[in-house]
């Protein structure tokens, strides 16, 4: 199995690291990795904020980049999002632009679904709270969205669940905002603000030491608040957990 690695431009920007356990994380489960170096964003910052016009042109650049690959894999639900759900009406209705959509793929999903990993080995003896975004959540389906719906799946707890050592805590509002919304906590910064302190202690009443996520957009939005109020818990990415 071959795979296209896309890596959001603010992960290549600010946290490389994730990139890294991403790509090292694959190759460990012995899929070859391809980065096409043309790569630059999906579109989603434009999108977001109305502008339609300025979004199409990179649009139609990430799919003239990755066309071709039988999967694409991107450590960030936001992002996947993006491609799958949102270029149908950026983008003509082609066959190449459809199979790009159909092709793209989150980390957690890919390695649940496609992948069907029964084991990884990983250690990580911290306990941890899972952060599902909305993207993932809502959109993609990364976990059942509803607190009534019991057993609670999460694609991302499946594959928690193999790391050694690791202890999940359960949270009081596990299908929450985290506050970011990408231009939302730019635009609304005081709700942002309180809406991620909300979600940080959270965590923290639950006894986490770590917060994880499939989305860096929201851990840096809670990082952010963490650091500034001298909070103690921490954030990772899940590759970077699975790759421990």
């Amino acid at each position: 199995m071959k795979v296209a690695l896309f890596v959001p431009c603010y992960v290549d920007l600010a946290y490389p690291e994730v990139a890294m356990a991403t790509l090292d994380l694959l190759e460990k489960l012995g899929i070859e990795v391809d980065y096409p170096e043309a790569q630059t964003c999906c579109g989603q910052p434009m999108a977001n904020s109305g502008c339609d016009d300025d979004a199409r042109p990179v649009a139609e650049h990430f799919v003239n980049t990755f066309s071709g690959y039988e999967y694409i894999v991107c450590p960030s639900g936001s992002c996947t999002s993006m491609v799958r759900h949102h270029y149908g009406h950026l983008l003509p209705d082609s066959d190449e632009v459809l199979a790009i959509r159909q092709r793209t793929y989150e980390l957690c999903e890919f390695l649940t679904d496609v992948v069907q990993v029964e084991s990884i080995d990983a250690r990580f003896p911290y306990k941890v709270g899972i952060h599902q975004s909305c993207h993932g959540l809502r959109e993609l389906r990364l976990a059942r969205s509803s607190e009534r719906q019991e057993p609670h799946f999460s694609k991302l707890r499946q594959l928690l669940d193999h790391v050694k050592d690791i202890e999940v805590v359960e949270l009081a509002r596990r299908d929450e905002c985290c506050g970011f919304g990408g231009t939302f906590a730019a635009n609304q910064e005081a709700i942002s603000a309180l809406m991620g302190r909300n979600r940080i202690a959270d965590h923290e009443q639950a006894g986490a030491e770590y917060i994880v996520a499939a989305d860096m957009s929201c851990l840096m939005h809670m990082e952010g608040l963490i650091k500034r109020e001298g909070r103690t818990v921490m954030v990772k990415h899940i590759a970077e957990v699975l790759n421990s």
